[in-house]
This record gives C-alpha cells, sequence and structure tokens, in this order.
C-alpha cells in the first residue's frame, strides 16, 4: 500500500473510531433514560412474583413507577425535538444540471476517478469556501423536488464558492474541489453519517431552544430540554471535531493523485481570491448596499479587482496570464443569471437586504456604479452633513453668489458651501467635531431605525411544514429559469456583517470628504469613479486623486484647515461655491 493510501486509513480509522465515540454519548444518554424504568421494571416483577411485598416496596415501587414514566416522557419529548429540529441550512444558489452539465460533469469525472459517490447536487455559496453539506433531513426536502418511492439519495450537496468560478481557470477548479469531493466516501460510511446526524441535531435543539420568538410554556419546555441537548453536544463535541479532522485527513490522502502538483498552485489562487473578494465586499459592495442598490455582477468585479490587485502587486506578477485560459464560468450554461442570483445572496449574506429587487432596492451595473452609487452616496452625506449643521443652528455662508433660488417662500437662501463646514471645525476645534460627529451618528442611526426591515422571500415554492421550522425560513426562486437557480437557506439574514458600526469621528470624515468631492464634481470638473480595490474614487483629468485623506483628518481630527485649503487651492475648487445636494 502506498503511503498516501496508509495515511487514508489511518484517517478514515480515526474517524470511524471518534464516530463511534460520539454515538457512545448517544447510547449513555438512553441508558441514563432507561434506568428508571429498568428499577421500575424489577419492583414490579417482584411484587408480582411475591418476593417484595409489604407497604414500603410498595410505596418504593409506586414512586420509581411515577419516577420512570416521568424520565421515560422526558427522554421522549428531548428525542423527538432533536430527530425532528431542523439543523441549520446553509444559504446558496442551488445549481440544476441542466444550468450546468459541464460543471455536474467535472464533479462527476472527479468522483468517478476518486472512487467515491458523486455529490447529489451542487451549489453556490459568495464567499471564497467550498464543502459538502448533508442536506437528507426531511425539512431541508424541496417541495418541487421529485421524489422516489423507497429510495432517498444520502450524499451530500457540493457547495462551491462562486468566486472560484470566475477566476479560478477550469483545470485549477478542479484540482481545488478534489479534496473536498473526496470527502463524499467517509460521508457515506454508516457510523460517520449517524454521528453527524446525532451532532447537528443536538445543534438544531440548542438553536431551537433559544428562539426568542416561542411563548411562555413553550420557552419553558424547551428550556429543559436545550439544557440537556446542550449537555450531550459538550460531551460529544471533541470527539465530533477529531472526527471531521480525520474525514478532512482521509479525504485529502484520498485526493493527491488528483492533480496534486496543480493544487499546490491553485491554493495560491484561493488566498488571492479570497483578498480580493474581501476588498471588493467592504469597499464597493458595501457603499451600494447602504444606498439600496445591489450590484449585480460581484463575480465579474472579482476578476477586475484581482486583476488590478496583480498589476499593483509585485507578489503577483505572472497571474494575469492565466486569464488567457478557459475560466470555469464557461462551465455555467448562463454566467450571467448565476452571477446575479450569487451577487443577490451576497447582499443577502452580509448586509440583510431583501430576497428581491423593489423599489428601494435595485441592482446596478458596474457602468453605472460611479454615477448612481459614487456621485449620489457623496451628496446624500453632504446634504445629511448640512443637515445637523442646520440643527446646530451654524450659520450658512452668505458671500456674494452663494444663493440658491427656488425657495417655496419666493425669496432665497444661502446655498450649501464647503466653506460653511471648515469654518465651523477650523473655528472651534475637537468640541466643534465632537459635537458634529454626534449629529451625524443620530441622524444615521434614525435614518437605519426608520429603513423598514428586509421583505421575506417571495416564490412559488411554498415553505417548509416542519412544526419546528423558523417563521421566516422560506427557499425563493430567483430567476426566470424555473428551479434552475434557486435560493435555499434560513433567515434572518445577515448571517455574516462585513464592518463593525463605524464611530462618530469616522462617519464625520466619510461626511466632509463627501463634502469635497461634491464641490469638487461642481466647481473644477472633477468626475466620480470606481476603484476596484477602494471602492469610490475621485477622479481629477481622468486620474484618481489619493491624496485627500490627509488634509480631511487633519481637519477633523485636530481643526486645523489649513492643508485642506492648499489641497482645494492646487486642484481648483471652490470651497466658496454652493454645491448640488440630493
Amino acid at each position: 500500500m502506498s503511503d498516501s493510501g496508509v495515511g487514508e486509513e489511518i484517517g478514515a480509522q480515526g474517524a470511524r473510531a471518534r464516530a463511534l465515540a460520539v454515538l457512545r454519548v448517544r447510547s449513555r444518554a438512553a441508558a441514563v433514560a432507561l434506568l428508571p424504568a429498568a428499577a421500575a421494571v424489577v419492583l414490579l416483577v417482584g411484587g408480582a412474583t411475591g418476593r417484595l411485598t409489604g407497604g414500603s416496596w410498595d410505596a418504593a415501587r409506586w414512586a420509581v413507577t411515577g419516577v420512570a414514566v416521568a424520565v421515560l416522557l422526558c427522554a421522549a419529548a428531548v428525542a423527538a425535538v432533536i430527530t425532528r429540529a431542523r439543523p441549520a441550512l446553509s444559504p446558496t444558489v442551488e445549481i440544476a444540471e441542466r444550468s450546468a452539465p459541464d460543471l455536474y460533469r467535472l464533479v462527476r469525472d472527479l468522483a468517478d476517478r476518486l472512487n467515491v459517490p458523486e455529490p447529489s447536487s451542487i451549489a453556490l455559496t459568495p464567499d471564497c469556501d467550498s464543502w459538502l453539506e448533508d442536506r437528507t433531513h426531511p425539512a431541508h426536502a424541496r417541495a418541487d423536488a421529485p421524489r422516489t418511492p423507497g429510495a432517498a439519495s444520502a450524499a451530500p450537496v457540493l457547495v462551491i464558492g462562486s468566486p472560484f468560478l470566475w477566476w479560478m481557470r477550469v483545470a485549477e477548479l478542479r484540482a481545488v474541489l478534489a479534496p473536498v469531493v473526496a470527502g463524499t466516501g467517509p460521508a457515506a460510511h454508516p457510523d460517520i453519517a449517524a454521528a453527524r446526524r446525532f451532532v447537528r441535531g443536538l445543534d438544531a435543539a440548542v438553536a431551537l431552544a433559544g428562539r426568542r420568538d416561542l411563548g411562555l410554556i413553550r420557552r419553558a419546555a424547551l428550556g429543559l430540554v436545550g439544557r440537556i441537548a446542550r449537555l450531550m453536544l459538550r460531551a460529544c463535541a471533541e470527539h465530533a471535531a477529531l472526527m471531521e479532522r480525520g474525514v478532512a485527513s482521509a479525504a485529502s490522502e484520498r485526493a493527491q493523485g488528483v492533480d496534486y502538483g496543480l493544487r499546490i498552485v491553485a491554493q495560491e489562487q484561493v488566498g488571492l481570491a479570497y483578498a480580493g473578494w474581501d476588498r471588493l465586499l467592504t469597499r464597493v459592495a458595501l457603499p451600494a448596499w447602504r444606498m439600496g442598490r445591489w450590484p449585480s455582477r460581484l463575480d465579474v468585479g472579482v476578476v477586475s479587482a484581482l486583476t488590478e490587485l496583480s498589476r499593483r502587486d509585485r507578489l503577483a506578477e505572472g497571474f494575469t496570464s492565466r486569464l488567457g485560459e478557459r475560466p470555469a464560468c464557461d462551465l455555467l450554461e448562463e454566467p450571467g443569471a448565476v452571477d446575479e442570483a450569487a451577487s443577490l445572496l451576497a447582499a443577502r449574506l452580509f448586509h440583510g437586504g431583501p430576497a428581491v429587487s423593489g423599489p428601494d432596492w435595485s441592482p446596478v451595473d458596474w457602468q453605472q456604479y460611479p454615477e448612481e452609487v459614487v456621485d449620489r452616496k457623496w451628496r446624500t452625506e453632504a446634504a445629511r452633513l448640512h443637515r445637523v449643521l442646520d440643527d446646530m443652528g451654524v450659520r450658512r455662508s452668505a458671500r456674494p453668489g452663494d444663493w440658491t433660488p427656488g425657495d417655496p417662500a419666493g425669496g432665497a437662501v444661502p446655498g450649501p458651501t464647503l466653506d460653511r463646514v471648515m469654518a465651523h471645525l477650523a473655528g472651534q476645534g475637537e468640541e466643534a467635531g465632537d459635537r458634529l460627529a454626534a449629529g451625524i451618528s443620530a441622524e444615521v442611526a434614525r435614518e437605519e431605525a426608520g429603513t423598514p426591515p428586509p421583505a421575506s422571500a417571495t416564490s412559488s415554492t411554498p415553505p417548509s411544514t416542519a412544526a419546528d421550522a423558523p417563521t421566516t425560513a422560506a427557499p425563493a426562486t430567483l430567476d426566470t429559469t424555473g428551479d434552475a437557480l434557486a435560493l435555499r437557506g434560513t433567515d434572518p439574514l445577515p448571517l455574516f456583517p462585513l464592518m463593525p458600526p463605524r464611530t462618530g469621528r469616522e462617519l464625520l470624515a466619510d461626511h466632509v470628504t463627501a463634502m469635497v468631492c461634491c464641490a469638487a464634481v461642481d466647481t473644477a470638473g472633477a468626475a466620480p469613479g470606481l476603484d476596484w480595490l477602494d471602492g469610490p474614487a475621485l477622479l481629477m483629468d481622468g486620474k484618481r486623486r489619493t491624496d485627500l485623506a490627509g488634509g480631511v483628518l487633519s481637519l477633523v481630527e485636530d481643526g486645523d484647515g489649513e492643508p485642506l485649503r492648499m489641497w482645494l487651492a492646487s486642484t481648483g475648487v471652490r470651497p466658496e461655491k454652493p454645491v448640488r445636494l440630493v
């Protein structure tokens, strides 16, 4: 047997041993539940045979029998909750075989080469990760999925990170997926499958007991169930973790014979994809999401972001030459529809947006991003900044030519100028900055509190009818290809907020920067732009200006407006001129 075969056998044996240890926890719990019943049986048999008679024995018999009945009822309730509780389901975009036959063929070929069962289906996640997910629980079954009487597929679902499909080449994707697909072998082992179902049931029962929308009586009943499930979960947690480590080790050893050399190179692409994806989400997508717009081609954007990163970073030199090879997204029949579905899911996962488009939640193309997101973001923040100054009673500038016509009363009012902001912050220093930052923070909080909650997913597919399923959980069809692409998951979202709340000073710096950019666009011929790695950008003479931040920070943090005034003078921006707001 080869070294890889020996390593695989050792990993598989370790995983099976840990699976048996997990199942022993279940057996011990059942034994504890049956112990009072066994004692009651002994007492009842002793009374029936005339061996254990008398007043004290009769009292003990009734007491132990009562305790046994109560324990059995409690155990039955706990077992029912653990069995029926819906395990967590990762929100994904399901890919039917007819929408990606080449991708299914690649995965099927991998499974054949690895001599393991092929995954039951393929789904995409808007993240840089791939895994196998068990969806054999009855609550996870699609209502419109075909069912074969007397048969059920126990193979897990292969979940693939959507950025991989756009950035990686076909050969690289196959190399990265090889150890993941190899995991279907250990997953088919009865002991490992049973241990996983038990652990997931415990986890689901604990989560169910912690729900806040339960009534008083049900909360009290499920509280006891949750404590028992949590106790068993702690008892088997270490064994379960070591079991999964053994499964991963065995799968990795089995996959060494498939594209092993290429996998080392592909893993470098995984790290690069993660870096570009993170920058794209936090710097580019998040500003759009906060404005009620969601970029509809995030996976296309990650290619542009990573290409830009390759151009800037000398460590990434040579990676762009890969772009001449066949991209993995060519394995999809309609990559645009898949990208749109994954982009909408990313907005839900990381920001909590609605599941469908609407007047306040509409898609935006990359070509429209500078005008419809960047420019609107700057003017919205500039308008908020001046509203807070108005509320604070800060006097508007009144220089000649600073008057904006169109007052409802028929007169004229001073226009919003950058001079007004700079004079206020530079005139009173740190105290003025603190007050303005607090006012902006309060305004942002009020606006966010007044935003209606995300709409529930709408679909022709009915939600799960499991008695313990969350009332907000429902699958949703995302496009016009029927169930070829469908969103699966569990609300509430977002599950993974991208960034912590911004501080008052950070918000103030953002708003002052927005005001400067508005003044530059309106008075110096600048234009809003998009930088793939840094998000909204100010373009002057067709080039991005990156030297604005220092002057803004000096004004906001120190009350020193001279560095910013020097920057404005060098670029021809007129701070005394009013700007257009939204």
